[in-house]
């Protein structure tokens, strides 16, 4: 049975979604980080091997229940995504000159009249209007909608102004101002590939529901009577709607929209209405008036130009590692993804900033442990893999994850780094014993020498895993991460 999931609907979600930031008893996201060691071919306790890709081609990450616990494994820290920190988004697209850009039609797909196979295609060829290319942002940061493209020709002169009116540049291009981007949207919502959209009031207070303003040619007839004939009437479900129509050679070479009119959501020009204008004996002319989309153009920018889309601004500061240590500097990282509803201490986390690693107070260490290195602990046997060695503080951050060298132990199991064990590393052969006390240190409150992880193993639900070459973290610098989803 033929059926659609249409934009609406699409757009319904994206409204939930960005809604969930702020509404009362909302979702709780967390934008995480992890993955500080290699992609590559490693060993599961039973002896089998596991293929993770590469650091250079990284696998995509498949939507199963095992990759959301493998994202909890080598999980680094987590930061708390707010309202501030999200936006609806759209495709960036840069007006440039010398570009031929498709213009608005509210039938991009239908067929063409007539035809039982052929349909309305966009001159870029998209048969669907949000795959056209009908809206720009020019390097004033203004974003307009194309409401015609001069019979498929090239874009020479910029839209410019922020007039309510439809613009018509030297090019014949006629283009509608829909919206420009703040400086905070510039600053924290513009990428290469998308931008935020939002709703300019003034434009929406001008629009008209209904009105027409744009009638193209698709068939320009012959043998009618060559001048501009006036007062050609717009019918179908709206009123009030005029047009001027000139013909030149017999044929009709212009329309011109005289009155918009109101409350169209179908309409016709019909070839005998343009004979009664005075155009007589033109026969055969058909000509297709688009429909602006509900309320009007500029109504509502983010259904109008398909705002199906949300982007997260999250920035990884480096004066961050000073939370309890939470983001550390000292490692990369090869994994960003997103948690809604994560625990810490089996209650609702809320803090700024989660550490997802394990730590360990030691004493006496012999020397210093080296990152990414595998340690061992006597008598419980426990394996791990530093994420970072704190020599000020004598704190031993680490992972454990399923497989050898990484947290499984020889008998093939994920055993607890736990008592005053010594622990080794098998890189430096640094060697250290966990302390006995019960204390806070560097805002770290550990419980006889050792500290879970603050934020929950599997807690929560993960959104968004993303997988990326390694990222190399510094004291002196902030890893921005701008993340798009797509509803």
């Amino acid at each position: 049975m033929p059926a659609i999931i249409t934009n609406k609907f699409r757009i319904h979600n994206q409204e939930q979604f960005v809604e969930s930031f702020s509404e009362s008893g909302a979702n709780v996201y967390y934008l995480g980080i992890g993955r500080p060691q290699a992609f590559t071919t490693s060993t599961r306790g039973d002896s089998r091997t596991q293929f993770e890709g590469s650091d250079t081609s990284p696998l995509t990450p498949v939507d199963s229940v095992a990759q959301e616990f493998h994202t909890f494994d080598d999980l680094l820290a987590a930061k708390k995504v707010t309202s501030s920190d999200v936006s609806v988004a759209i495709a960036r697209r840069n007006w440039t000159t010398g570009t031929v850009y498709d213009y608005y039609r509210h039938d991009y797909g239908h067929n063409v009249t007539g035809s039982t196979s052929a349909v309305v295609t966009a001159d870029s060829g998209a048969t669907a209007l949000y795959d056209s290319t009908f809206y720009v942002l020019t390097d004033d940061f203004n974003v307009y909608k194309c409401l015609d493209n001069n019979g498929g020709a090239a874009s020479t002169v910029k839209p410019s102004g922020t007039s309510t009116s439809i613009l018509t540049t030297g090019d014949s291009y006629k283009w509608k101002y829909m919206y420009t981007l703040s400086a905070a949207q510039q600053a924290n919502f513009l990428s290469t590939d998308f931008m935020a959209v939002a709703t300019n009031s003034t434009v929406s207070s001008a629009a008209v529901d209904g009105a027409v303003n744009v009638v193209k040619i698709k068939t320009a007839g012959s043998g009618g009577t060559n001048g501009t004939h006036t007062g050609v009437a717009i019918r179908g479900d709206g009123s009030g709607g005029v047009a001027s129509v000139t013909v030149a050679g017999g044929a009709v070479t212009a329309v011109t929209v005289t009155t918009p009119g109101t409350g169209y959501t179908f309409a016709y020009i019909r070839n005998a209405d343009i004979v009664s204008a005075g155009a007589t004996s033109l026969s055969g002319s058909e000509l297709d008036v688009i429909i602006e989309p509900k309320g009007g153009h500029g109504a509502n920018a983010i259904e109008e130009l398909g705002g199906f889309f949300v982007m997260m601004n999250t920035s990884f500061e480096a004066d961050e590692t000073s939370n309890s240590g939470d983001f550390t500097t000292a490692n990369d990282f090869r994994r960003v993804c997103l948690i809604r509803d994560p625990q810490t201490g089996g209650s609702a986390s809320s803090a700024t900033t989660l550490r997802g690693t394990k730590a360990v107070l030691v004493t006496s260490p012999s020397g210093n442990y080296t990152v990414d290195e595998e340690i061992n602990q006597a008598t419980t046997g426990a394996v791990g893999k530093v994420v970072e060695w704190d020599s000020s503080n004598n704190i031993l951050y680490y992972i454990q994850t399923r497989f050898n060298d990484e947290g499984v132990d020889s008998n093939g199991n994920l055993t607890a780094f736990s008592g005053a064990n010594t622990i080794t590393g098998q890189s430096s052969s640094v060697t250290s014993t966990p302390s006995s006390s019960s204390t806070t240190v560097d805002s770290i409150a550990f419980t006889s020498g050792y500290a879970g992880a603050e934020i929950d193993a599997d807690s929560g639900d993960v959104m968004y895993i993303e997988n990326r070459s390694p990222i190399t973290r510094a004291s002196d610098q902030t890893e921005n991460v701008k993340l798009i989803i797509e509803f």
